[in-house]
């Protein structure tokens, strides 16, 4: 059997409709599935579901709302990104109607339900696209997110799932729901595959690319923030919290616990303050206009409706406030690198959504609404199971948020924590362009040395060892620590062992303004003929120094 005879098996087998609004026909991505493997690609073969908000050609965007479909004439940047390396689209998933909702339930296509307790919600406003993943029905999937939509289901569904920095990653072709923080996202089973998968959807650059500063790892020692009170948390769900922050430390992640009052009042923003008029502005007019056969959800439409109720005055006022929030809330964060929070604070049921559509919703963004007012940036990761009261168990996962363009460090983080091994290639940040250059370190900043910290902290990447041409010897420098200087020897000089690392050019620019004499930078020769920025020492010190008959310090 075919994969995606397989793919449709499932889907057939599972009887859960409400996934997936449109279904490409399985001929049709068969043939699409066949291309996309002899032509090879970096997602060679890769399928691909997409929320109905964002466009695929050829196929109807309607934002789960009949009223509203419109046909697509041609994908959205992302999707042509992700296409163009190689994934194959399968269909257009479900989703709370105008990306309006943190649950799952909110449209007229049906509640798309948890992937495995099916009383349960799946989490949204990407539903469908992450109970896609779940389930199998999709490689990877594209979410939204601007409260939580991509990070919230990536939690319940026991998946990943990347919220880029806003603007990083382009928005065309995507129905808004509040543009000033609307993200496109990922979302795979794993977070290599999720890695990769950002790394090709960010060739659709947004207005916003990485600069020369961002970061390409987390610090070596990295010290991480978490809250220090848990509100809406029940014992269970406190204590898989406590857990995961207890496997961060293992991995030597440095806990900081912090007062996230700022970051809770700054969440309740989104929906309880003129911030809102952003979603009147968004699709208020197409709402005003539907008849009652358009299909609207009557929750939606009341908090779009609503929306359109704040004056000019009060929108700038509700900015100033969170300018002031979000000034408190950095200030609190301080030195930390990240912050860890529960994805989601509780897993409720269909029947409990039913009961208090917009108090379970509110809840649901305790730890996801303050992420893009405050320009984060999140990666949600799995962190084990917790035993319910009812005898079930539901998935529990944490989320890393950082500064804004520390998406890389993140995906690090996430990496760390998970155990999982350090990977042979760039996080998807660098992949996408954010730009980097490479310095050969021969002594005290390799790995495990006294300095390495110089590097790490400045967001450096470990690439490997390296070797030199044949034409360098050491000489031990007379300097604290102690470390080596290398000179250029042509006619007696050896190959030299040292490692390679990536930093950004302003980390390089400041790493070089900070180094003592008789350090310097130069070009140095490699093995493989290429000539690399690395280490050197001034020719007075190198004379004076004590020649080291060997070929790594």
């Amino acid at each position: 059997m075919s994969r995606i005879a397989d793919i449709y098996q499932r889907i057939a087998q599972a009887d859960r409709p409400e996934v997936f609004i449109t279904l490409r026909d399985r001929a049709d991505v068969e043939a699409d599935h066949r291309e996309s493997l002899a032509a090879g690609g970096p997602l060679a073969g890769i399928v691909l579901a997409v929320k109905d908000n964002v466009d695929v050609a050829g196929l109807p965007t309607t934002a789960a709302c009949p009223g509203f479909t419109r046909p697509a004439a041609s994908d959205a940047p992302t999707v042509a990104a992700l296409r163009a390396a190689g994934a194959v689209v399968i269909g257009k998933t479900n989703l709370d109607q105008f990306a309006t909702g943190l649950v799952g339930t909110r449209s007229p296509y049906g509640a798309v339900r948890d992937s495995r307790r099916p009383d349960r919600i799946s989490g949204g406003s990407s539903s469908g696209s992450a109970v896609a993943v779940a389930l199998g029905f999709a490689d990877i999937a594209i979410g939204t997110d601007t409260a939580g939509s991509g990070r919230i289901p990536a939690g319940l569904q026991g998946i990943v799932g990347i919220k880029p920095t806003l603007g990083v990653v382009s928005t065309d072709g995507v129905v808004p729901a509040c543009a000033s923080f609307d993200v496109v996202t990922m979302f795979a089973p794993s977070l290599g595959l999720a890695d990769r998968a950002m790394a090709a959807m960010a060739d659709a650059r947004g207005p916003r690319p990485f600069g020369s500063g961002t970061a390409l790892a987390a610090p070596e020692q990295p010290t991480i923030a978490i809250p220090a009170e848990l509100p809406e948390l029940d014992r269970a769900w406190r204590a898989a919290f406590d857990a995961a922050v207890a496997q961060a430390e293992a991995a030597g992640l440095r806990i900081k616990p912090i007062d996230l009052s700022a970051f809770l009042a700054a969440a309740r923003l989104l929906y309880d303050d003129a911030l809102v008029a952003e979603r009147y502005d968004a699709v208020g007019h197409h709402v005003d206009t539907m008849g009652p056969d358009a299909g609207l959800d009557p929750v939606v439409s009341a908090i779009i409706r609503n929306a359109g109720d704040h004056t000019a005055v009060e929108l700038l006022r509700a900015r100033r406030h969170l300018a002031e929030l979000r000034s408190e809330a950095m200030a609190e964060l301080g030195d930390a690198d990240a912050l860890l929070v529960p994805t989601a604070p509780f897993h409720p049921s269909l029947a409990g959504v039913a009961a208090d559509p917009v108090g379970v919703n509110s809840r649901m963004g305790t730890y996801t609404n303050f992420c893009n007012l405050f320009d984060l940036s999140a990666v949600a990761i799995p962190a084990g199971k917790i035993d319910e009261f009812d005898g079930t168990r539901a998935q529990f996962g944490v989320t890393f948020l950082g500064r804004a363009h520390d998406d890389a460090a993140l995906v690090d983080l996430a990496r760390r924590f998970a155990g999982q091994a350090e990977p042979p290639h760039a996080a998807w940040p660098e992949i996408a362009g954010a730009p980097s250059v490479e310095l050969a370190v021969f002594g005290a900043h390799m790995r495990g040395g006294p300095l390495t910290h110089e590097l790490s902290e400045r967001g450096a990447r470990w690439v490997g060892e390296v070797i030199t041409t044949a034409s360098y010897r050491l000489v031990a420098l007379d300097t604290t620590p102690p470390k080596p200087g290398l000179v250029r020897d042509r006619a007696s000089g050896c190959a030299v062992e040292g490692e390679l690392w990536r930093l950004s050019p302003q980390a390089l620019g400041e790493f070089l303004a900070a180094l003592p004499s008789p350090m310097m930078l130069g070009r140095v020769e490699l093995a493989d003929g290429r000539w690399v920025v690395g280490f050197g020492c001034a020719a007075d010190a190198a004379e004076s120094g004590e020649r080291l008959d060997r070929t790594r310090w």
